[in-house]
């Protein structure tokens, strides 16, 4: 670190390759580089100061090599991962930003960021909530939340709904909102502590632990004697196996990610798919890149429910980029408990 002019010291994670099975903390290297803290000459780009960054499991898939269009690219072996984060603007080069300014997008996982894309960036504009939320309830997990229950969903009121990883950075929204809208919600969780927050936090009707549970089937029909309207997929697996057999005729499933897959070599089948055509089902993937044009309608929405107590969000913090790593591998075994963020800055 130094004053914020001329060359500093800039401490980074930088990816080391790519990874087959479960990630481990060695597959990233913290190290310090220098930068000169200037735009270069021309640049349409920003230069920000990085405050805050967000652990997602997406970021598993982007560890391996990936060539899918219209999908985020792998990370480059050699250099900083990238991801979502906050940060406040020390130079710009775009007529959108200016010093001073704080934002949320992607970023680098280092103290100091060149930006060279920021029409993919968002100015914060209310800053009476923790900046943290800009990672998770205000940022990508919560339009993924929104866009996918209201936009792909399409629920009614009095629908059921049930949400595997529920206690997660996604999960926990998509059951408030629901509750909001007047469904009945369900959460499965991987501890009991998750599944008490579930219940006792964030207002499901009920919840439970997978791992407690020797029949998924079995589990799914106890909580849903009549079926499934609506399941946020979070898991994949035997998860959505079972769940494919308590789908209501005309059930949506909307497919947000498949987090038991992602350290797979040889991902699981899904055995039950006919129940899709039996029960007429609608299942969509989605990436939330395609609604972030509803942004301002979900701030619309969203504040004012934060600022009345309607909505509550569970933050799971890690202080410092040393711990960057450590945090981001923990998501795959379940160590965090709610949204995991990382801490660079206090300013």
């Amino acid at each position: 670190m130094a004053s914020e002019s001329g060359e500093v010291r800039n401490k980074q994670v930088v990816f080391g390759g790519y990874v087959s099975g479960f990630p481990k903390e060695t597959d990233m290297e913290v190290r310090e580089s220098t930068m000169e803290l200037r735009l270069p000459e021309g640049s349409s780009g920003l230069l920000v100061k990085n405050l805050y960054l967000s652990c997602d499991p997406y970021m598993r898939t982007r560890m391996a090599k990936l060539d899918v269009p219209g999908y985020v690219d792998s990370f480059e072996p050699g250099s900083p991962i990238t991801g979502y984060g906050v940060a406040r603007v020390l130079e710009s080069g775009h007529p959108n930003f200016k010093k001073g300014d704080l934002l949320w997008g992607f970023t680098g996982w280092e103290e100091y960021s060149l930006i060279t894309t920021p029409e993919t960036c968002f100015k914060i504009e209310h800053t009476d909530v923790p900046l943290s939320y800009y990672t998770g309830l205000l940022g990508m997990p919560g339009m993924t939340a929104f866009a996918g229950f209201f936009e792909v969903c399409s629920p009614k009121k009095g629908e059921t709904v049930f949400i595997s990883a529920a206690s997660g950075a996604v999960g926990q929204l998509v059951g408030q909102f629901a509750k909001l809208f007047g469904c009945y919600v369900v959460g499965s969780a991987g501890s009991k502590e998750k599944v008490d927050l579930l219940k006792n936090k964030f207002g499901f009707d009920d919840a439970f632990n997978y791992k407690d549970e020797l029949d998924l089937d079995a589990a799914l029909k106890r909580c849903f004697p009549e079926g499934i309207d609506i399941y946020f997929e979070n898991v994949g697996g035997k998860m959505l196996d079972a769940v494919l057999l308590n789908m209501k005729i005309h059930g949506r499933v909307a497919v947000c990610g498949m987090i038991s897959q992602y350290n797979l070599e040889q991902p699981e089948g899904v055995h039950n798919l006919m129940n899709i055509i039996m029960k007429r089902v609608r299942m969509e993937g989605f990436l939330v890149f395609d609604y972030y044009h509803l942004y301002p309608k979900f701030l619309e929405t969203v504040l004012p429910q934060i600022k009345e107590g309607k909505i509550v969000y569970v933050e799971d913090t890690a202080e410092g980029l040393e711990n960057a790593p450590a945090a981001l591998v923990g998501l795959f075994s379940g160590h965090n408990v709610g949204k995991q963020v990382v801490v660079v800055s206090h300013e």
